[in-house]
């Protein structure tokens, strides 16, 4: 940002589609930069709106009411979203699906209450309804149809990021050269700070999760970490994250937090889930092949693995 005035840091942090929002600018105009910051919520409230589940009123909701039955017509957004999601379904093998709407979670409380997992022939009924190749897409008529009865998608893996980069392209419109949006830990950093360094994103220690262990310095960059370590169980001296794999209906083991780089938060925050669903050989294969994408991975032991192109510091 170049400006013959001082430059300040102005900040608001709101709830948002379920999670913790924080809106960060540089600016010189304090009036301006909270009117862009006004701009930017309103858009993610516009984006939370069409995409959330919690509301029948919402294209999501009409899209599940319809499943077996009916494709349904939606907006361009929601569809290109939905394209996108899929790209990345057949990218991960499956390991990001937005269709796992269909869990049910009464079985996976993750509280202390949960002492089994629950058996096989339950696990298999419950991802019976997920296979992301059963959502059609028809471009002539921008229709969604899911082809199972009893089919649901939702956004909770790609939505945030998808949010976040909206909020990002609105501050850059209204002038905000420089700033962060951290959308629940999916976050999205352009420009850099009022004494022109990058941004510093700290990475979290998975078992003191505000002490970061390391720390990343980035510009026009994104970031989303997927970790097990605020939410799981113990079972038989072995730890579940609540994060569930969609092709077997149980909460994978091994990475206990995963963490993208790469310039886009949609594409961040989709990648984070999948990787520590594939666990570390996978997921560093699948990531080492992407370009401008970057990984770090912690595992079950605390063993810290990183793809080819990340620099810690």
């Amino acid at each position: 940002m170049t400006s013959s005035g001082t430059l300040s840091i102005a900040r608001r942090v709101v709830k948002l589609m379920g999670n913790r929002f924080e809106f960060t600018v540089v600016t010189v105009e304090r009036d301006q930069a909270e009117a862009a910051i006004d701009a930017a919520i309103a858009e993610v409230q516009r984006i939370e709106a069409l995409l959330t589940t919690f509301n029948e009123q919402s294209q999501t909701a009409a899209i599940n009411r319809a499943a077996g039955e009916h494709p349904v017509q939606v907006d361009a957004e929601v569809y290109a979203l939905i394209e996108r999601s899929l790209r990345i379904s057949a990218l991960t093998q499956g390991a990001f699906d937005i269709s796992y709407g269909s869990l049910d979670k009464r079985f996976w409380n993750f509280d202390s209450s949960m002492t089994a997992l629950p058996d096989k022939d339950t696990a298999n009924q419950m991802v019976g309804l997920i296979d992301y190749r059963n959502i059609i897409l028809d471009k002539g008529s921008r229709s969604v149809f899911l082809r199972k009865k009893g089919m649901r998608i939702g956004f909770g893996g790609i939505g945030k990021g998808y949010a976040a980069e909206r909020a990002k392209e609105i501050l850059l419109r209204l002038g905000m050269e420089d700033g962060v949006v951290n959308a629940g830990g999916d976050l999205a950093a352009w420009g850099h700070q009022p004494d022109g360094r990058p941004w510093t994103i700290g990475i979290a220690a998975p078992d003191a999760t505000h002490h970061p262990f390391s720390s990343l310095n980035i510009t026009n960059k994104a970031v989303a970490t997927s970790g097990n370590y605020e939410k799981y169980v113990l079972i038989g001296g072995r730890r579940y994250s609540h994060t569930i794999d969609p092709r077997t209906g149980y909460p994978v083991s091994g990475i206990k937090s995963a963490t993208i780089i790469c310039p886009h938060a949609e594409l961040a925050d989709a990648l984070a889930t999948p990787v520590t669903v594939m666990g570390v050989k996978a997921g560093l294969h699948l990531v080492n092949q992407l370009p401008d994408v970057a990984c770090l991975l912690i595992d079950d032991n605390d063993l810290l693995f990183t793809s080819n192109n990340i620099k810690l510091t």
